[in-house]
């Protein structure tokens, strides 16, 4: 079995792309994020003619979530129980759903924009809701996985130059801290290969020549449980996908498992 996440920056930039990489990985399982369009506008249709079901949570604008399987999608669930939300919205960053054998969250984690700011904060209790969400789950006996953006690097190699990130998100304490918190409902982090280079980036700014120079971050994550990390063949950033006109400023990561 194939699952695979990927920020696409914009479902409807990006479907094209999106059609083509289904077919010639042959991923079972899509947890997607940034979709940026409406359920209503989601290419529904279009998956389905690949034989792919979609649970989508989306309002448009800046977040968006689905899950994209083509081996069953039951038990969906849009959103945290708790979800603190911003500013008074409850924003589509979450959703679950049990795909064969496996339950996968599908998660875009707020970017918490600057140390101190309202929407920092709200990052800090989304992952505390997101931690409360999963934790029976987590400890489970099915394979379960948190997949997607974390927008946080778990260490300081995870980021091209540490320096660079001298107090700022990403990388602080209080993040870091939130991830093992995760991590210790009985996750564990699903590290890929990096096909290329000496480590998995998965996200590289568009700007200032960032994808050649490999100037990148490790922030899209693939969270398991015991059962899901243990069977675990092989895990990798598919950094192909990130080369040419049209692509995401995010590579997928796909990890296969013998379940």
């Amino acid at each position: 079995m194939r699952i695979a996440t990927w920020n696409v920056n914009s479902i409807t930039a990006r479907t094209p792309r999106l059609l083509a990489w289904l077919e010639s990985t042959g991923t079972d399982v899509l947890c997607l994020q940034e979709a940026k369009t409406t359920e209503a506008q989601f290419p529904v249709a279009e998956l389905r003619e690949l034989g792919y079901e979609s649970a989508v949570h989306a309002t448009g604008r800046w977040n968006g979530v689905a899950v994209i399987s083509r081996v069953g999608l039951e038990d969906v669930v849009k959103g945290l129980p708790d979800d603190p939300g911003y500013e008074d919205v409850q924003e589509p960053r979450a959703v679950a759903a049990t795909c064969g054998p496996v339950r996968v969250w599908s998660v875009y984690v707020p970017n918490g924009r600057e140390v101190g700011h309202a929407h920092y904060a709200y990052k800090l209790r989304w992952f505390e809701a997101l931690r409360a969400a999963v934790a029976d789950d987590a400890a489970g006996s099915r394979p379960f996985a948190v997949l997607g953006d974390y927008n946080v690097a778990p260490a300081d190699e995870d980021v091209w130059d540490i320096s660079v990130f001298d107090g700022a998100t990403h990388v602080t304490p209080a993040e870091r801290a939130a991830l093992a918190d995760l991590r210790a409902t009985g996750l564990g982090d699903v590290v890929p290969r990096p096909l290329k280079y000496d480590h998995p980036y998965t996200y590289w700014d568009y700007r200032q020549l960032s994808f050649p120079k490999n100037k990148g971050m490790r922030i899209d994550l693939v969270y398991g449980n015991e059962p899901f990390t243990k069977a675990v063949t092989d895990a990798y950033v598919d950094r192909e996908e990130r080369k040419g006109k049209g692509a995401s400023d995010h590579a997928p990561v796909v990890v296969d498992l013998d379940v």
